[in-house]
């Protein structure tokens, strides 16, 4: 296999080479380092760090908020694909185009925006108020951002995947008598499963980490409000970068798990 591929691309040594040379400088030696950091502390010292309710509080605002996000993203991100890919419409390339938007605005400019319509006296917030609903400085708008920065994942994922399905499998079961549901469910669905994993994996990836988004929302309340990110430029701040080291390294395990995890089951649904 190796002789295979370095015939059909040549130089393939020198490019093995820098790709293994810039994965490492760009992502094994700051993990080392960082772990490297951790290992400077006692196993007791660590485990005050990380079993704190300040610590625990924010990790589970910032997974539990993080899952909520993905989840609906995969839902309205491959309604979304399915409108762009499989109707015509005026508008339909802008509406493509403001998919994107998250990845090119601002992360900042996207919480404050965010933060003035759910606030109280904003134009969703004062709606949500009166269902006794908090928009902003809770963790529904900690949801929200985390929506609005990861749907281009989902979409993105989800719709190369319709745009190369074959249509004439869903006319075959039409024909046959299914109805559209039934087409969508034995058809459409089982084809777009793997994408959309991919996508939700990216998405929670995407928001488990944010930062500039969230932090203007969120209210920044411990044990409430703080997400993980927040507390470990707190603890920068503080110069306490031990803490902040643990910290980092328990959010990159929790991420490491979650993601492997996807990926197996990503792996496990293509070889059905």
């Amino acid at each position: 296999m190796a002789k295979q591929v370095d015939s059909v691309l040549p130089g393939w040594g020198l490019s093995l080479g820098v790709t293994l040379t810039f994965l490492s400088v760009l992502l094994l030696l700051p993990v080392s380092l960082l772990l490297l950091k951790v290992s400077e502390l006692s196993s007791s010292e660590i485990m005050a760090i990380v079993s704190s309710k300040r610590s625990l509080a924010a990790l589970w605002l910032s997974v539990r908020t993080a899952i909520q996000a993905a989840a609906v993203n995969v839902i309205f991100g491959t309604l979304i694909a399915w409108v762009l890919v499989r109707y015509r419409f005026f508008g339909r390339r802008v509406l493509d185009a403001c998919v994107d938007l998250p990845f090119a605005l601002p992360t900042a400019v996207a919480g404050i925006t965010l933060t003035t319509l759910l606030s109280p006296k904003g134009l969703y917030g004062s709606y949500l108020s009166e269902w006794g609903i908090d928009g902003a400085y809770s963790p529904f708008g900690i949801t929200v951002a985390l929506v609005f920065v990861g749907l281009p994942f989902v979409v993105r994922s989800v719709q190369p995947v319709l745009e190369d399905m074959n249509l004439d499998l869903e006319f075959a079961a039409m024909s046959l008598g299914a109805s559209r549901l039934q087409t969508w469910v034995k058809v459409v669905l089982p084809s777009i499963v793997p994408a959309m994993v991919t996508g939700f994996s990216l998405a929670f990836a995407r928001a488990l980490g944010e930062y500039g988004s969230v932090v203007f929302i969120a209210g920044n309340m411990p044990l409430r409000t703080e997400i993980l990110p927040l507390l470990i430029m707190t603890r920068l701040e503080q110069f306490n970068y031990g803490a902040a080291c643990v910290l980092a390294a328990m959010m990159l395990f929790v991420s490491l798990v979650i993601l492997l995890g996807t990926k197996f089951l990503d792996g496990g649904i293509r070889t059905r």
